[in-house]
């Protein structure tokens, strides 16, 4: 029988080093936290929940993940961290007890058109070599696989100097073959614009013939360098142009010519349009411009790679019957089953590398996107869930995964899938902290934390923590809604029309033909990947007058906030100029009232090089963006840096009454309260808002608009079980007032709700597409006959 071994004879028992089992925050102040301290067990499952604003990620994301991450990069040599991004210290007395954090958020994939989910993962990059290896006929190396690589030969002479030699020549080669198409540069969509929406070919130039927005007759730089360029008659109408003519007009080379004195360059009509609007982002472009691009230009297929966006030698390189291109089109599921079936000794570690990542999209509940599907178009869970991927497989132990509502976007089908993932990474050994809404992600937890009791300055503050069965007994808002059940309404609206979808066939919808019920509030649902963006946002018919209101980023800088977004700044600029007899221009920080110093920033920002840079709030005017003489003018008492400083609901009562009553900011306010920003300051950075915040503060602005059909994508991303009652809400006025609304949802309440259910199905990718069922919630829970109509049923019977 062993003995227990003796260090220095010291008794045996438990190591010092395991004595470490809890992150120890104290006095966490970033954001809304109020002085924060807690102590989290390590190698656990931790959720932390709470209503929206309540501190959740400030204190998870922006505490203990920002603080981890900083304290790693800073192990790098000064040079590599030059290069990486540049993190300040947050705002904590002690953080104890941190292990390396991954932090996997909901910010969607670049929107880089050549991105994918294969190049976004290894399996594109494994594919390539792959096919370079085993392919026939052989086309060369895997860059000649890749539509991101185009094929280059260059030969030319070098000069070489060495030691006391003189100079002499050496001629060199260089070719590398890449797989790119050339026609669409790898991207797999064309461009094309309508002539006809950039000219009237029945004018002349002079007679005003440009339909482009700015193109006034009397600006020099575009109608006038036409009209005076010397390549073109200016009093012909265009349809009589020459050949030659037409070829300059349209097509021109640049060339410098001299208009009224003045040298400017002259360029054919095509390649303006292509520098002046299509290189720009159109989120950012102003309304009447953005309409004018969607209509002007078209984005079609390439013909010559048919969309694969690759070269023709690599789409006739094949392994049997498949090439690339057919590979990366194929889901990723059946591309796992082929893979499988290749058995080639010489790659036989690639081809085990490549199945575990193919086997973990499956796993995940990916297994029905393609490798080329453009990493873009992934939704805000999708995206989650690819980054989970490279961490599924990971021998990596003691790592703090940090996760921001895993759920979103899965079917109550899915949700024990991914809380299987989330208890398999804790498993492992290591500490798993996830923001969550869900209660039936709340369940599984080892450990809660509650944060509250409100949003925003009302939040920020630990009201609970302990395990899920104390949370069900403890006077909190999450504790006394954790069992809430919605019910099935007892009678329905009847639709005042229907919105007619014929043969859609977007992605993998089977030419579906549904109606839409208008006048009532309609749910599409079914499971991840069933096609319902597919049917409502590439179905739609063009002239349906739809409003879509997504959780995409909205494009700003850190000086945009919900008052400049949402128009809102506007009438309180004008109430404080006409109260103090003064200009509308001084009330704003981007402007004449700005601070000079800090330029209306409200803090300087000392770039450090290779360490953190600092902000600090500027000296001059404290952090308020304004000039001094600026903020002695007051509205009600108050000055334009403490309005900006207001939550919403405080400022909703503010403007609706007395000396400062202003009903068009009153209005907007009241818009941004129904749809559950009432904590949000005005003056809060778009930066800084989640993605279930951006969509509300979109759906906010939009509700005055005149459209009669709203359409939701997941609106119940990022609220809490208590919001969710006043969501339902809101969608029920907006109905109640003529609108049409139609939601893409998950959430079991917001179905129980509906008036209408267009369930689509039966499963995801090429084996759903299908309308599975369309009708009341009532109908659909007594028939059971979908997998959501088994998970409502259950839902309405608990």
């Amino acid at each position: 029988m062993s003995k227990a071994r003796t260090t220095h004879g010291q008794p045996p028992g438990p190591h010092v080093a395991d004595s470490h089992d809890v992150i120890r925050v104290h006095g966490a102040r970033e954001n809304n936290l109020k002085d924060v301290s807690i102590e989290i067990p390590k190698r656990r499952l931790t959720v932390f929940t709470g209503v929206s604003g309540s501190g959740k990620s400030s204190l998870v994301f922006d505490t203990i993940a920002a603080e981890s991450q900083r304290l790693i990069n800073e192990t790098y040599s000064a040079f590599l961290q030059g290069f990486m991004p540049n993190r300040a210290r947050p705002e904590v007395d002690v953080l104890d007890g941190l292990t390396t954090a991954i932090a996997v958020d909901q910010q969607r994939m670049g929107g880089d058109p050549r991105s994918t989910v294969g190049t976004a993962t290894d399996a594109n990059a494994m594919l390539r070599i792959l096919f370079s290896r085993l392919a026939e006929p052989h086309i060369g190396p895997p860059s000649a696989y890749s539509f991101n690589t185009a094929s280059v030969s260059a030969s030319g002479g070098i000069r070489v100097e060495r030691g006391a030699e003189k100079t002499r020549t050496v001629k060199a080669t260089f070719s590398r073959t890449g797989g790119m198409c050339t026609r669409c540069e790898g991207r797999g969509k064309v461009s094309d614009i309508d002539l006809t929406q950039l000219y009237d070919d029945s004018k002349s130039i002079s007679e005003g013939a440009f339909t482009i927005p700015g193109w006034k007759s009397d600006n020099v730089w575009t109608v006038g360098l036409y009209a005076q360029s010397g390549f073109l008659d200016p009093d012909k109408p265009i349809r009589r142009f020459t050949k030659k003519e037409m070829q300059a007009f349209l097509y021109g080379e640049p060339t410098k010519v001299k208009v009224n004195g003045v040298n400017l360059t002259y360029e054919g009509l095509i390649p303006k349009i292509q520098k002046s609007f299509l290189s720009k982002d159109k989120e950012a472009m102003q309304p009447h411009i953005r309409a004018f691009v969607e209509r002007a230009v078209t984005f079609t297929s390439c013909p010559e790679c048919d969309g694969t966006r690759l070269s023709e030698a690599a789409r006739n390189s094949r392994i049997g019957e498949l090439s690339i291109a057919d590979a990366c089109a194929m889901e990723i599921r059946d591309l796992a089953e082929w893979v499988r079936q290749l058995a080639e000794p010489s790659v036989a570690p690639l081809l085990t590398a490549l199945q575990g990542t193919l086997d973990s999209f499956v796993e995940i509940g990916l297994g029905y996107l393609a490798l080329d599907r453009p990493a873009g178009t992934l939704s805000g869970g999708e995206a989650q869930r690819v980054k989970m991927i490279r961490h599924l497989g990971s021998s990596l132990t003691d790592v703090t995964y940090v996760f921001d509502e895993p759920t979103v976007g899965l079917h109550p089908h899915d949700i024990q899938r991914m809380n299987d993932l989330l208890l398999r990474l804790r498993d492992k050994g290591n500490t798993v902290l996830v923001v969550e809404h869900k209660p039936e992600a709340i369940e599984v937890a080892d450990h809660v934390v509650d944060l509250g009791p409100g949003a925003g300055t009302a939040g920020g503050a630990v009201c609970f923590e302990g395990t899920v069965e104390g949370l069900r007994r403890a006077d909190t808002v999450t504790g006394r809604h954790l069992d809430d059940r919605a019910r099935i309404k007892e009678s329905f609206r009847e639709p005042t029309g229907a919105l007619e979808i014929r043969g859609a066939s977007a992605n993998n919808l089977q030419d579906v033909d549904v109606d839409v019920p208008l006048g009532v509030l309609t749910v599409v649902t079914g499971v991840a990947g069933s096609g319902k963006s597919s049917l409502l946002h590439g179905s739609m018919p063009a002239d349906a007058g739809v409003i879509a209101v997504d959780q995409s980023p909205i494009k700003g800088s850190r000086r945009s906030n919900p008052a400049t977004y949402t128009g809102l700044l506007d009438p309180i600029r004008k109430a404080f100029a006409k109260a103090n007899g003064v200009k509308p221009a001084l009330f704003s920080a981007n402007s004449e009232g700005a601070c000079p110093t800090c330029n209306g920033a409200g803090v300087i920002y000392v770039d450090l090089g290779m360490m953190a840079g600092v902000d600090t709030p500027c000296e001059d005017c404290e952090g308020k963006r304004f000039q001094a003489s600026v903020l002695e003018y007051r509205l009600g008492g108050r000055d334009i840096s403490e309005v900006l400083a207001m939550p919403v609901s405080e400022a909703e009562e503010f403007f609706a009454a007395g000396e400062a009553r202003t009903p068009a900011a009153h209005r907007f306010l009241e818009r941004l309260a129904d749809v559950g920003l009432g904590y949000l300051t005005l003056g809060q950075p778009l930066t800084t808002l989640s993605g279930g915040e951006r969509q509300r503060l979109k759906l906010a602005t939009h509700m005055g608009d005149k459209g009669g059909v709203y359409v939701l994508d997941e609106p119940t991303t990022g609220l809490h079980l208590a919001d969710v009652e006043q969501l339902l809400g809101l969608l029920d006025r907006l109905v109640d007032s003529g609108k049409s609304v139609i939601v893409i949802e998950h959430h079991q309440a917001v179905m129980a709700h509906a008036d209408w259910i267009i369930d689509l199905g039966p499963g995801a990718g090429h084996d759903g597409g299908r309308v599975v069922f369309e009708g009341t919630p009532a109908d659909l829970v007594e028939a059971r006959s979908t997998l959501t109509g088994q998970h409502l049923a259950a839902y309405v019977g608990g």
